[in-house]
């Protein structure tokens, strides 16, 4: 192929993503960290590229993909650097033969090591502590000073059992945790013993585990998965994890839960309204809340990045994108 086709690049990603994208393009790239354009610029930018390398916060929906699909070059792929692709309208990419990967695999280990100790910092009140000691309030050890839950020896309740629930189980090993988990599809035998998990209804789960992590992906039949109902379900010293997407658990319903004692604490990576939190949450000495961090080691961010360039690359090569997500557009 002569036509060196045009690129954009939507946000600031590890450096070593670029030069295979620039090897086969020109490459229009936002380079400001931390800078994520609002979704009228994102359209004003989109349209004329043959492929868009996009993240998680950027909204490829159908007035995007239509656009951009008229425009002179027409869009061919969505390469998005994230495991999930719900911020993608793949219907309507797929109506208009436009390719979307993603980059699965290579974030699970490090996902479920930061599920792992988000669990351990609100069970045992670390963030709390470290502020009430920064804070100068420390005057001596007390028999009761931040008294939280013990992790060894608990009920560990998975919502999720795919990649990273099941790594997520194996860490708990160290700990003698009792594993139990609900997901659609239920592990064989043999793989419920490699991982050590018991398989129950979610109904079961909930008002048994002294650790409520959840790890489905998400989509219209997982919205608000945990609401008033689950809540209500769990144990008043329960701790509910969420590491997954945020749409699942209800965080208006989180909000009243933690406030009536409904449960005890919560440990938070995503959120129903990101960038946005409830307020009340903020204010809540029993959240442990972070910003969306469960990736965010280099190398595996770095992996990731590079994973998203090699699809756009493969596709331009006219071979098959590594992680494609709609092959139908290959046919």
């Amino acid at each position: 192929m002569t036509d060196r086709p045009k690129i954009l690049v939507t946000q600031k990603v590890p450096d070593p993503a670029y030069s295979p994208l620039e090897a086969i393009g020109d490459v229009e790239a936002n380079m400001e960290e931390g800078n994520i354009w609002p979704y009228e610029e994102l359209l004003r930018r989109g349209p004329g590229h043959d492929y868009i390398y996009s993240l998680l916060t950027d909204n490829i929906d159908a007035r995007f993909l239509e656009a951009c699909a008229a425009s002179t070059p027409s869009l061919k792929m969505v390469a998005n650097m994230a495991v999930g692709f719900n911020n993608i309208d793949v219907e309507t990419a797929t109506r208009l033969r436009i390719a979307v990967s993603n980059t699965p695999g290579v974030l699970s280990d490090t996902t479920a090591d930061l599920a792992f100790a988000l669990l351990m910092a609100t069970a045992r009140r670390i963030p709390e502590a470290e502020r009430f000691l920064r804070a100068g309030k420390y005057k001596g050890w007390g028999p009761l000073l931040f008294c939280g839950a013990d992790v060894h020896g608990s009920t560990l309740g998975l919502i999720g059992a795919g990649r990273i629930g099941k790594l997520v189980a194996r860490r708990s090993s160290g700990f003698d945790m009792k594993v139990l988990y609900y997901d659609v599809y239920r592990m064989s035998p043999e793989e419920e013993a490699t991982y050590h998990m018991t398989y129950m209804p979610m109904e079961d789960v909930l008002p048994q585990s002294d650790f409520i992590s959840v790890h489905t992906p998400y989509m219209p039949s997982t919205h608000h998965l945990i609401s008033e109902r689950e809540l209500k379900m769990m144990k008043p010293t329960a701790i509910l994890i969420n590491t997954a997407r945020g749409p699942i658990v209800d965080e208006k319903a989180l909000v009243r839960a933690l406030q009536s004692k409904t449960i005890a604490a919560a440990g938070l990576d995503v959120f129903e309204n990101e960038p946005a939190v409830e307020p009340e949450l903020l204010s809540m000495e029993n959240v442990v809340l972070l910003p969306h961090i469960a990736s965010a080691s280099l190398k595996t961010r770095t992996l990731m990045a590079t994973m998203a360039s090699d699809n756009i690359v493969a596709h331009y090569k006219g071979e098959r994108p590594p992680n494609i997500v709609n092959p139908e557009v290959l046919e």
